[in-house]
């Protein structure tokens, strides 16, 4: 994404120049390039995190897994209702990874 250095507005690609949406001023795609500008295909590659496997990177609990009665069992929380009710809590065991959810009803 390239934005306006007149106006500050965000610039189109068109053809081999960027071109503001508002004011009109036209910057060639080369110069934004040397400028630092990062393309999204970069920034994807630079994001991705890789795992060592071992643990899920989740917090623990003392909780009871209804498949097991391992005590023990990895925990988050996802909003899956309407955004005016509370989140779910989702449980994963350490031992059978059984996946069982716990609701505020």
């Amino acid at each position: 994404m390239e934005f306006c250095d007149e106006c500050g507005s965000m610039m189109q690609a068109e053809d081999e120049v960027w071109v503001c949406t508002q004011c009109g001023h036209e910057t060639l795609r080369d110069e934004a390039a040397e400028a630092g500008m990062v393309t999204t295909q970069a920034q994807e590659e630079s994001e991705v995190i890789e795992s060592t496997g071992g643990s899920s990177g989740l917090p623990t609990t003392s909780a009871n897994c209804p498949e097991c009665d391992n005590d023990t069992a990895h925990w988050y929380m996802q909003q899956i209702r309407a955004a005016d009710e509370s989140e779910t809590r989702f449980f994963v065991c350490t031992e059978c990874e059984h996946k069982w959810r716990e609701d505020d009803h």
